[in-house]
């Protein structure tokens, strides 16, 4: 979760253009080995306090950007620079979130079979007594969204915590929903795509990614395909807690997308591991709660970190993506 204000103007930094003609090799070598070497958020103005944002691009060229708070916090853009706010995605709350909490968390916006969907969580901070919602909307803007219920539960006597959802649907059509925040890490499960539910012949719960020693901190997942390989990006160590925070992103590889997941060094993130993709550096403090976008420009990560210029309000950022060393290298 984050609140925000515009950012700076991002520092030079090489072209979209020179480094997609950088052999794989080179670019490996761009990943940072320091907190310095990560880039800074690319310029963003207006209304930008946002927390676990989830942005897609409509057909007329508008972004439309999802978070948590209140009802799912709206903002929205023509250029992905200058964004306004509007009002929350519903108008009014659903009556069962008052099962879990007053507030939604962590949204996630797609757009399958002719409609938008956006795959939410319901819950308080540091419980797992969770609930992952489903809404649909034929335009994807506020007040126009029809609640579905209920999708997955957790309870304070399981082992993994039900908020967090992220929706993949893969080449041959299955659809599947990852999701998960410490305890005992990322799960999945399939989804029906005629009620976006789980599906009724498949109720297995995967294990993507966990933190079997020390800190149980890994959370907010979210899968992309590219080039054949599935993609696992989390968020690891803590958030909301303004210059205190030690968020970062991490990704791992797969084959399949139940997994198993494994970072660059080869290292299971079922077992403690994961490549980072951002992580503080300057006054960027605890980028994390990351979604993944394909813009016209190419692949997006979009999240919020802490403004240690600004006493830690949390704002959006967004960094474009390259993958032509068979890792995402943010930019």
């Amino acid at each position: 979760m984050s609140r925000r204000t515009p950012l700076r103007t991002r520092r030079p930094r090489r072209t979209r253009t020179a480094l997609l003609a950088l052999p794989a090799a080179a670019l490996l070598a761009l990943i940072p080995s320091t907190a310095s070497a990560y880039p800074n958020p690319g310029t963003v103005t207006g209304a930008t306090v946002v927390h676990d944002p989830t942005m897609i691009r409509t057909s007329g060229g508008r972004y439309l950007l999802y978070a948590t708070g209140g009802g799912l916090g709206y903002r929205t853009s023509t250029d992905r620079i200058a964004f306004s706010a509007g009002s929350d995605a519903f108008t009014t709350k659903p009556s069962w979130w008052s099962s879990y909490a007053s507030e939604a968390w962590a949204p996630d916006i797609s757009y399958h079979g002719g409609k938008y969907l956006m795959y939410y969580a319901v819950s308080t901070f540091g419980s797992n007594k969770s609930a992952i919602g489903v809404a649909g909307s034929a335009t994807g803007l506020p007040g126009s969204w029809s609640d579905y219920g209920v999708v997955y539960t957790s309870t304070t006597s399981s082992d993994y915590n039900a908020i967090d959802p992220n929706l993949f649907v893969d080449d041959d059509g299955k659809w599947w929903l990852s999701f998960g925040s410490w305890w005992t890490g990322i799960k999945m499960i399939q989804i029906d795509p005629s009620t976006g539910k789980q599906l009724s012949s498949n109720t297995t719960r995967y294990s993507l990614a966990s933190r079997p020693t020390g800190t149980k901190a890994v959370e907010a997942p979210y899968i992309v395909k590219r080039n054949g390989s599935y993609y696992l990006f989390a968020s690891y160590d803590t958030c909301c807690a303004g210059t205190s925070s030690t968020y970062k992103v991490k990704v791992g590889r797969a084959t399949s997308i139940t997994g198993p997941y494994y970072d660059k060094s080869g290292v299971a993130m079922t077992n403690n591991g994961g490549t980072p993709v951002l992580e503080s550096h300057g006054s960027v403090i605890g980028p994390g709660g990351q979604s993944i976008m394909n813009d016209t420009d190419g692949d997006l990560i979009v999240y919020h970190y802490y403004d240690g210029n600004d006493n830690g309000t949390p704002k959006l950022g967004i960094n474009l993506l390259n993958w032509s060393s068979g890792w995402p290298v943010a930019y």
